[in-house]
Parts: C-alpha cells; structure tokens; sequence
C-alpha cells in the first residue's frame, strides 16, 4: 500500500519509490490540498523533459474505450504545440479523483521523483485545470 505523508500540496515522505509499482514503471497520482501530484517512477524520469515544456496541464476525466475502461484519466501537458505530452492512467493509479464539482476550478499539478537529501523531490509544479470529457484520450487544450 503507498504511504504519503502531506504538508498541505507537498510530500514530505512515502514509501512509492520502494514499491513494486514505481519498480515497474508506474506513476502515481495523489490529491491533496489542491494538488495533483504525480509521483514519477525512476524508469520513467526521463520523460520529465517532456513535462516540463508545458505552460499548464489539464486533467480530463472520462471512460477510455479502447482500453475497454469505464473510466480513465488522461493528464495532458499542454505546451501550445500541436503535440502536446500526455499521460492516460486507469483510475487505480490515483489515491482519489476530484469531485465533478471541481470541474473548472485552478489547481496545481506538481510532479515528484525519488528522494534527494532524504526528501521527495518536487521536480516541476503547473497550473493545473480539471474536467470531465465524453472519452480518453482528449488531448485538447482548456480553451477559453
């Protein structure tokens, strides 16, 4: 089971990067305090370039059939380019899913990667947009 310890939107320790899951190359994403935190396996940290191009993320929300999932969630790390990085994850890899009520509202999205000097790194933080879509993959921007 992963283990997070909070200070409002930070990780101040958990135990993800010992786990079978960040072993295997898997992200994680925990809610907190208005934060979308994704841990990032050590396999998988080269993809923060990627990330860390963006302006802002957007974080839809909704059934993904090609994977014959009902629900999903894609994290779009939208650069202003014509091709955007993004994330599609089954809903076991978040802790929790904000509420549809949360649908417009600014959050954080934070990503994390294995501890330097005892601690979770916070290696990229974006403001971040949330919102339920017809189905994943979206891959479009918050728009107006």
């Amino acid at each position: 089971m992963i283990r997070i310890e909070n200070h409002g939107p930070l990780i101040v320790g958990t135990n993800y990067w010992e786990l079978p899951e960040a072993h295997l190359g898997k992200f994680f994403v925990s809610l907190n305090s208005g934060a979308f935190r994704l841990l990032v396996p050590p396999i998988q940290e080269p993809a923060l370039d990627d990330m860390k191009a963006a302006k802002e993320c957007i974080v839809s929300r909704g059934p993904w059939p090609a994977q014959g999932l009902a629900d999903a969630v894609e994290i779009l790390f939208d650069d202003h380019t014509d091709n955007p990085f993004a994330l599609h994850l089954a809903v076991p890899s978040f802790d929790r899913l904000p509420l549809d009520t949360d649908q417009g509202k600014e959050w954080i999205l934070s990503a994390w990667t294995r501890p330097r000097r005892g601690k979770p790194h916070k290696a990229l933080e974006r403001p971040c947009w949330y919102r339920r879509v017809a189905s994943v993959p979206y891959l479009k921007p918050k728009g107006p």
